[in-house]
Protein backbone atom coordinates (compact mmCIF):
# COMPACT_ATOMS: atom_id res chain seq x y z
CA UNK A 1 0.00 0.00 0.00
CA UNK A 2 1.37 3.18 -1.27
CA UNK A 3 1.65 5.74 1.71
CA UNK A 4 1.93 9.10 -1.67
CA UNK A 5 -1.57 8.54 -2.67
CA UNK A 6 -3.83 11.85 -2.45
CA UNK A 7 -7.78 12.31 -3.12
CA UNK A 8 -7.07 13.80 -6.73
CA UNK A 9 -4.86 11.59 -8.98
CA UNK A 10 -4.49 14.29 -11.20
CA UNK A 11 -4.49 18.15 -10.81
CA UNK A 12 -6.17 19.02 -14.35
CA UNK A 13 -9.83 20.45 -13.63
CA UNK A 14 -12.46 18.42 -15.00
CA UNK A 15 -15.85 20.02 -16.13
CA UNK A 16 -19.46 18.26 -14.99
CA UNK A 17 -21.22 16.35 -17.67
CA UNK A 18 -24.43 18.10 -19.02
CA UNK A 19 -26.95 15.94 -17.37
CA UNK A 20 -29.39 17.03 -20.51
CA UNK A 21 -28.38 16.97 -24.35
CA UNK A 22 -28.42 19.84 -26.05
CA UNK A 23 -31.32 20.50 -28.23
CA UNK A 24 -30.51 20.46 -32.04
CA UNK A 25 -31.52 23.26 -34.56
CA UNK A 26 -33.13 20.90 -36.50
CA UNK A 27 -35.21 19.93 -34.38
CA UNK A 28 -38.10 22.22 -35.27
CA UNK A 29 -38.19 21.14 -38.80
CA UNK A 30 -40.87 18.67 -39.86
CA UNK A 31 -39.65 15.19 -40.75
CA UNK A 32 -39.98 13.64 -44.31
CA UNK A 33 -39.52 10.66 -45.95
CA UNK A 34 -36.42 9.71 -47.04
CA UNK A 35 -36.40 9.82 -51.22
CA UNK A 36 -36.23 6.39 -53.10
CA UNK A 37 -33.22 6.25 -55.06
CA UNK A 38 -34.30 2.75 -56.66
CA UNK A 39 -35.05 3.82 -59.96
CA UNK A 40 -35.87 0.35 -61.15
CA UNK A 41 -38.71 -0.59 -58.84
CA UNK A 42 -40.43 3.02 -59.93
CA UNK A 43 -40.06 2.54 -63.05
CA UNK A 44 -41.34 -1.08 -62.98
CA UNK A 45 -44.29 0.20 -60.59
CA UNK A 46 -45.17 2.83 -63.55
CA UNK A 47 -45.62 -0.19 -66.15
CA UNK A 48 -47.81 -2.28 -64.34
CA UNK A 49 -49.74 0.58 -63.25
CA UNK A 50 -49.80 3.18 -66.27
CA UNK A 51 -53.14 4.52 -65.71
CA UNK A 52 -53.04 5.68 -62.46
CA UNK A 53 -51.55 8.76 -63.50
CA UNK A 54 -55.18 9.39 -65.78
CA UNK A 55 -57.53 8.72 -62.42
CA UNK A 56 -55.54 10.78 -60.37
CA UNK A 57 -57.96 13.55 -59.01
CA UNK A 58 -54.92 15.30 -57.59
CA UNK A 59 -53.25 15.85 -60.41
CA UNK A 60 -51.64 19.21 -60.63
CA UNK A 61 -54.02 20.57 -63.43
CA UNK A 62 -57.21 19.41 -61.73
CA UNK A 63 -59.88 21.65 -62.01
CA UNK A 64 -60.98 20.62 -57.92
CA UNK A 65 -57.86 22.50 -56.97
CA UNK A 66 -59.19 26.40 -56.46
CA UNK A 67 -54.93 27.13 -56.56
CA UNK A 68 -54.35 26.41 -60.40
CA UNK A 69 -55.31 27.71 -63.32
CA UNK A 70 -57.39 26.05 -65.49
CA UNK A 71 -56.19 24.40 -68.76
CA UNK A 72 -56.49 26.99 -71.40
CA UNK A 73 -58.37 25.29 -74.49
CA UNK A 74 -58.66 27.96 -76.87
CA UNK A 75 -61.41 30.52 -77.50
CA UNK A 76 -64.86 27.85 -77.33
CA UNK A 77 -68.03 29.13 -79.12
CA UNK A 78 -69.91 27.65 -75.58
CA UNK A 79 -72.93 29.85 -76.61
CA UNK A 80 -73.29 28.91 -79.81
CA UNK A 81 -76.61 26.67 -80.44
CA UNK A 82 -76.47 24.71 -83.99
CA UNK A 83 -80.22 24.46 -83.93
CA UNK A 84 -81.07 28.69 -83.61
CA UNK A 85 -80.99 29.71 -87.31
CA UNK A 86 -82.26 33.06 -87.26
CA UNK A 87 -83.27 36.01 -84.40
CA UNK A 88 -87.15 35.03 -84.14
CA UNK A 89 -85.51 31.85 -83.08
CA UNK A 90 -83.34 33.17 -80.68
CA UNK A 91 -85.29 35.42 -79.00
CA UNK A 92 -87.99 32.78 -78.38
CA UNK A 93 -84.83 30.66 -76.79
CA UNK A 94 -83.89 33.23 -74.57
CA UNK A 95 -87.61 34.01 -73.84
CA UNK A 96 -88.68 30.90 -72.85
CA UNK A 97 -85.30 29.57 -71.39
CA UNK A 98 -84.40 32.42 -68.87
CA UNK A 99 -85.59 30.86 -65.60
CA UNK A 100 -85.30 27.10 -64.58
CA UNK A 101 -89.02 25.89 -62.84
CA UNK A 102 -88.83 25.92 -59.33
CA UNK A 103 -88.34 22.65 -57.28
CA UNK A 104 -91.70 21.09 -55.72
CA UNK A 105 -90.54 19.75 -52.61
CA UNK A 106 -87.41 19.94 -50.65
CA UNK A 107 -86.65 24.11 -52.39
CA UNK A 108 -85.98 26.20 -48.97
CA UNK A 109 -88.76 28.50 -50.39
CA UNK A 110 -92.34 28.86 -48.40
CA UNK A 111 -95.20 29.32 -50.58
CA UNK A 112 -95.83 32.86 -50.16
CA UNK A 113 -91.94 33.43 -51.37
CA UNK A 114 -92.72 30.67 -54.15
CA UNK A 115 -95.68 32.96 -55.19
CA UNK A 116 -94.11 36.21 -55.46
CA UNK A 117 -91.23 34.71 -57.57
CA UNK A 118 -93.18 33.27 -59.91
CA UNK A 119 -95.84 36.73 -60.01
CA UNK A 120 -92.28 38.79 -60.96
CA UNK A 121 -91.34 36.08 -63.59
CA UNK A 122 -94.98 36.88 -64.97
CA UNK A 123 -94.84 40.13 -64.81
CA UNK A 124 -91.41 40.33 -67.11
CA UNK A 125 -91.60 41.78 -70.50
CA UNK A 126 -90.77 38.75 -73.25
CA UNK A 127 -87.44 40.71 -73.92
CA UNK A 128 -83.97 39.83 -75.43
CA UNK A 129 -80.67 42.11 -75.58
CA UNK A 130 -79.41 42.46 -78.86
CA UNK A 131 -75.44 41.18 -76.98
CA UNK A 132 -77.43 37.77 -76.43
CA UNK A 133 -78.77 37.48 -79.54
CA UNK A 134 -75.82 38.01 -81.12
CA UNK A 135 -73.68 35.50 -78.88
CA UNK A 136 -76.37 33.00 -79.76
CA UNK A 137 -76.09 33.04 -83.19
CA UNK A 138 -72.46 33.76 -83.21
CA UNK A 139 -72.39 36.15 -86.27
CA UNK A 140 -72.69 40.13 -85.61
CA UNK A 141 -72.73 40.98 -88.98
CA UNK A 142 -75.61 38.90 -90.06
CA UNK A 143 -77.72 39.59 -87.10
CA UNK A 144 -77.21 43.09 -87.18
CA UNK A 145 -78.55 42.94 -91.17
CA UNK A 146 -81.08 40.47 -90.07
CA UNK A 147 -82.68 42.53 -87.04
CA UNK A 148 -83.11 45.46 -89.58
CA UNK A 149 -84.66 43.52 -92.52
CA UNK A 150 -87.23 41.63 -90.04
CA UNK A 151 -87.92 45.41 -88.69
CA UNK A 152 -88.87 46.44 -91.65
CA UNK A 153 -90.66 43.64 -92.59
CA UNK A 154 -93.26 44.31 -89.11
CA UNK A 155 -91.36 40.87 -87.39
CA UNK A 156 -89.69 42.16 -84.35
CA UNK A 157 -89.44 45.31 -82.88
CA UNK A 158 -86.32 47.19 -81.65
CA UNK A 159 -86.38 49.23 -78.42
CA UNK A 160 -83.99 51.46 -76.97
CA UNK A 161 -83.86 52.28 -73.41
CA UNK A 162 -80.97 55.53 -73.43
CA UNK A 163 -78.22 55.99 -70.81
CA UNK A 164 -78.14 51.86 -70.58
CA UNK A 165 -75.05 51.25 -72.51
CA UNK A 166 -75.46 48.23 -74.42
CA UNK A 167 -77.88 46.64 -72.06
CA UNK A 168 -80.08 48.95 -73.51
CA UNK A 169 -80.67 47.42 -76.90
CA UNK A 170 -83.75 45.31 -76.55
CA UNK A 171 -85.54 43.01 -78.88
CA UNK A 172 -89.13 41.83 -79.13
CA UNK A 173 -91.67 39.46 -81.39
CA UNK A 174 -94.13 41.91 -82.66
CA UNK A 175 -96.46 39.25 -81.78
CA UNK A 176 -95.58 39.12 -78.30
CA UNK A 177 -95.98 43.12 -78.21
CA UNK A 178 -99.67 43.48 -79.61
CA UNK A 179 -100.02 40.57 -77.19
CA UNK A 180 -99.31 42.95 -74.01
CA UNK A 181 -100.99 45.77 -75.76
CA UNK A 182 -104.09 43.55 -76.21
CA UNK A 183 -103.73 41.79 -72.54
CA UNK A 184 -103.41 45.28 -71.25
CA UNK A 185 -106.63 46.10 -68.57
CA UNK A 186 -104.95 49.51 -68.20
CA UNK A 187 -105.75 50.42 -71.80
CA UNK A 188 -109.21 51.41 -73.98
CA UNK A 189 -110.05 49.49 -77.03
CA UNK A 190 -109.87 51.94 -78.74
CA UNK A 191 -106.82 53.17 -77.50
CA UNK A 192 -105.67 49.35 -78.54
CA UNK A 193 -106.21 49.34 -82.22
CA UNK A 194 -104.59 52.84 -82.88
CA UNK A 195 -101.80 52.19 -81.19
CA UNK A 196 -101.22 48.82 -82.68
CA UNK A 197 -102.23 50.62 -85.97
CA UNK A 198 -99.15 53.32 -85.71
CA UNK A 199 -96.71 50.86 -84.75
CA UNK A 200 -97.48 48.56 -87.72
CA UNK A 201 -97.13 52.48 -89.72
CA UNK A 202 -93.65 52.55 -88.31
CA UNK A 203 -92.23 49.44 -88.24
CA UNK A 204 -88.11 50.87 -87.32
CA UNK A 205 -89.53 54.23 -85.29
CA UNK A 206 -87.86 53.79 -81.97
CA UNK A 207 -89.99 57.24 -81.27
CA UNK A 208 -93.38 58.03 -81.98
CA UNK A 209 -94.30 62.08 -82.31
CA UNK A 210 -96.68 63.44 -79.71
CA UNK A 211 -99.05 64.57 -82.73
CA UNK A 212 -99.91 61.12 -83.62
CA UNK A 213 -101.44 60.04 -80.19
CA UNK A 214 -104.38 62.23 -78.41
CA UNK A 215 -104.14 63.24 -75.02
CA UNK A 216 -106.32 60.80 -73.57
CA UNK A 217 -104.35 57.80 -75.14
CA UNK A 218 -101.15 59.47 -74.18
CA UNK A 219 -101.65 59.00 -70.97
CA UNK A 220 -103.11 56.00 -70.59
CA UNK A 221 -100.12 54.62 -73.03
CA UNK A 222 -97.85 56.33 -70.51
CA UNK A 223 -99.46 55.01 -67.45
CA UNK A 224 -99.41 51.80 -68.79
CA UNK A 225 -95.38 51.86 -69.74
CA UNK A 226 -95.90 51.49 -73.52
CA UNK A 227 -94.76 54.67 -74.19
CA UNK A 228 -91.90 57.09 -72.05
CA UNK A 229 -90.92 60.94 -72.01
CA UNK A 230 -88.11 60.86 -74.62
CA UNK A 231 -84.78 62.22 -73.78
CA UNK A 232 -83.02 64.65 -75.53
CA UNK A 233 -80.44 62.88 -78.58
CA UNK A 234 -77.69 65.32 -77.72
CA UNK A 235 -75.31 66.26 -75.03
CA UNK A 236 -72.99 68.65 -74.56
CA UNK A 237 -70.02 66.31 -75.99
CA UNK A 238 -71.60 66.95 -79.16
CA UNK A 239 -70.27 69.90 -79.68
CA UNK A 240 -66.85 68.37 -80.44
CA UNK A 241 -68.21 65.71 -82.80
CA UNK A 242 -68.09 65.14 -86.44
CA UNK A 243 -70.47 67.42 -88.63
CA UNK A 244 -73.29 65.55 -88.93
CA UNK A 245 -77.30 65.28 -88.38
CA UNK A 246 -77.67 66.43 -85.20
CA UNK A 247 -74.64 67.95 -84.81
CA UNK A 248 -75.41 71.56 -83.06
CA UNK A 249 -71.59 72.29 -82.86
CA UNK A 250 -71.10 73.02 -86.39
CA UNK A 251 -72.29 75.48 -88.52
CA UNK A 252 -74.38 73.19 -90.53
CA UNK A 253 -75.08 69.24 -90.87
CA UNK A 254 -73.68 68.35 -94.05
CA UNK A 255 -76.09 65.08 -93.81
CA UNK A 256 -79.26 67.19 -93.93
CA UNK A 257 -77.72 69.75 -97.06
CA UNK A 258 -76.32 67.01 -99.26
CA UNK A 259 -79.92 65.06 -98.94
CA UNK A 260 -81.74 68.23 -100.08
CA UNK A 261 -82.45 68.81 -103.67
CA UNK A 262 -81.01 70.87 -105.76
CA UNK A 263 -81.68 74.39 -106.04
CA UNK A 264 -84.24 74.53 -102.98
CA UNK A 265 -83.97 76.18 -99.73
CA UNK A 266 -81.91 73.70 -97.81
CA UNK A 267 -79.45 73.03 -100.23
CA UNK A 268 -78.44 76.70 -101.07
CA UNK A 269 -79.07 78.69 -97.95
CA UNK A 270 -82.34 80.64 -97.10
CA UNK A 271 -83.58 82.29 -93.71
CA UNK A 272 -83.10 80.14 -90.75
CA UNK A 273 -81.47 77.13 -92.75
CA UNK A 274 -78.44 77.04 -90.33
CA UNK A 275 -80.76 76.73 -87.51
CA UNK A 276 -83.12 74.40 -89.41
CA UNK A 277 -79.95 72.67 -90.61
CA UNK A 278 -78.95 71.84 -86.39
CA UNK A 279 -76.25 74.62 -86.52
CA UNK A 280 -75.49 76.70 -83.06
CA UNK A 281 -77.30 79.62 -81.99
CA UNK A 282 -80.15 81.01 -80.47
CA UNK A 283 -82.80 79.49 -82.08
CA UNK A 284 -84.32 75.41 -81.71
CA UNK A 285 -84.47 73.32 -84.65
CA UNK A 286 -87.37 72.88 -86.61
CA UNK A 287 -90.49 71.35 -85.23
CA UNK A 288 -89.21 70.34 -81.98
CA UNK A 289 -90.81 71.82 -78.79
CA UNK A 290 -89.03 71.11 -75.40
CA UNK A 291 -87.46 67.87 -74.33
CA UNK A 292 -87.36 65.34 -76.85
CA UNK A 293 -88.24 67.39 -79.94
CA UNK A 294 -91.85 66.59 -79.36
CA UNK A 295 -91.94 62.45 -79.08
CA UNK A 296 -92.58 59.56 -76.79
CA UNK A 297 -90.15 56.73 -76.84
CA UNK A 298 -91.93 53.53 -77.56
CA UNK A 299 -91.45 51.61 -74.53
CA UNK A 300 -92.93 48.38 -72.58
CA UNK A 301 -94.08 47.71 -69.10
CA UNK A 302 -91.74 46.72 -66.35
CA UNK A 303 -89.29 47.11 -69.13
CA UNK A 304 -86.64 48.91 -65.80
CA UNK A 305 -87.05 45.76 -63.47
CA UNK A 306 -86.00 43.75 -66.52
CA UNK A 307 -82.56 45.50 -66.64
CA UNK A 308 -82.33 46.02 -63.38
CA UNK A 309 -82.42 42.56 -63.29
CA UNK A 310 -80.31 41.34 -66.30
CA UNK A 311 -77.57 43.92 -65.05
CA UNK A 312 -77.52 42.51 -61.68
CA UNK A 313 -77.20 38.93 -62.34
CA UNK A 314 -74.55 40.63 -64.71
CA UNK A 315 -72.47 42.14 -61.68
CA UNK A 316 -73.13 39.43 -59.30
CA UNK A 317 -71.65 36.70 -61.87
CA UNK A 318 -68.47 38.92 -62.53
CA UNK A 319 -67.99 40.56 -59.13
CA UNK A 320 -69.56 38.58 -56.78
CA UNK A 321 -68.34 35.16 -57.79
CA UNK A 322 -65.73 35.02 -60.24
CA UNK A 323 -64.15 37.70 -58.64
CA UNK A 324 -63.75 36.24 -55.57
CA UNK A 325 -61.28 33.26 -57.01
CA UNK A 326 -57.86 33.34 -57.54
CA UNK A 327 -57.58 33.60 -61.44
CA UNK A 328 -61.16 34.69 -62.13
CA UNK A 329 -62.62 31.61 -63.76
CA UNK A 330 -64.63 28.93 -62.80
CA UNK A 331 -66.23 25.57 -64.52
CA UNK A 332 -69.39 25.50 -65.25
CA UNK A 333 -70.26 22.52 -62.85
CA UNK A 334 -69.00 25.31 -59.92
CA UNK A 335 -70.92 27.87 -60.70
CA UNK A 336 -73.91 26.03 -60.79
CA UNK A 337 -73.62 25.24 -57.40
CA UNK A 338 -72.90 28.35 -56.69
Amino acid sequence: MSFQSTAAHSSRIKKSTPTTARRSPFSSLPRRKPIQRNSGSSSSKLQNHPSDSDDDDTSPTSSSDPTTRLPDAGFLHTLHDPSLRDVPQAILHITTNAFSPIPAQRSGIGSTRTAEILNFRRALPPLASVAHVQALLNAPTSVAREIAELSAKGVIRKIVVPGRGGAGELLILVRDLEGLVNASSALDDEVKADYIKLLREQPTSLKVLRGSLSQEAAKQLMRAGFITSATPTWTAADVFSAPGEGARGTLTSLTSIATAARGVGGKVGSEGVVHAAGGSGGRAMSGSSGAGGGEFSISVPNVGAYLKLLTSARTHLVGGILAKTRFKEMTEEELRER
